[in-house]
């Protein structure tokens, strides 16, 4: 794959405001959530983006914006809502523990931003990407009826485990997985677990796995920032981006 992106490119893109971007209102079973919408120009394909575990914030909306300049419309969706708190550790342990707990909900959340972005967007091919918990919730998608309204999957550093009773259809659009080796949340052990299920279900799928990145390795700003795995895995989603959709 060509790896091109220059670090000076991609902090200018992420800092740089979409033409087109705007905060979203939208209705999930009586509870009010708030999404965030960046358009491109000539959109080439939509890509969904599920939140970490802190919540949508300037993180996920600063993604979008670098999806709208590369040419993608991107919607951010909300997994919490107005009566969910987040932003501490108890809060955010809560609020994911509660949709671990229920798939059901999950699945509904899913469905619902899903449905916002297809109302916000005219671009025809979909994938569907998340960071940390919005890793899990991705591949909660790619493994429901509802896998086959996106072209493909990506997660970046995110949960891998696949809850007993589930699993990969043979149909499943291709997944991309991006991956610290050095882990602690998500030891390597789950990597291997996942890719003998996919292998089992006959998926393609594509792992990368970042050396001494740690868990959250893309949040500039953080400890735990890797800039090669950032930049790295962001080049490998552009890849990715370009062989699903086009562009």
């Amino acid at each position: 794959m060509t790896r091109l992106v220059s670090l000076a490119a991609l902090i200018l893109t992420l800092t740089a405001p979409a033409a087109l971007a705007e905060t979203v209102e939208y209705d999930v079973g009586g509870v009010a959530h708030t999404g965030y919408f960046a358009a491109a120009e000539d959109p080439q394909g939509l890509v969904l983006i599920v939140h970490d575990w802190d919540g949508l914030d300037d993180y996920e909306t600063g993604r979008a914006d670098m999806l709208a300049e590369m040419g993608y419309d991107a919607f951010a969706l909300d997994m919490y809502g107005a009566d969910t708190e987040a932003g501490t550790v108890d809060q955010n342990r809560a609020a994911t523990g509660e949709l671990y707990q229920d798939r059901e909900k999950m699945r509904t959340l899913i469905e619902a931003g899903l449905a916002q972005a297809r109302e916000m967007s005219e671009a025809e091919g979909l994938v569907v990407m998340g960071y940390c918990f919005g890793g899990s919730v991705t591949l909660e998608m790619a493994r429901s009826d509802m896998a086959g309204e996106a072209a493909g999957y990506a997660t970046f550093h995110g949960g891998l485990g696949t809850p007993e009773g589930q699993g990969y259809g043979a149909d499943v659009p291709p997944i991309l997985v991006m991956h610290g080796g050095a882990d602690q949340a998500v030891p390597m052990s789950e990597v291997a677990a996942l890719t003998n299920e996919l292998e089992e279900a006959g998926a393609t799928y594509t792992i990368e796995v970042y050396s001494g990145a740690p868990h959250a390795f893309t949040v500039k700003g953080s400890s735990r920032y890797q800039e090669r795995a950032d930049m790295e895995s962001w080049e490998a989603f552009s890849d990715f981006l370009a062989e699903t959709v086009g562009g």
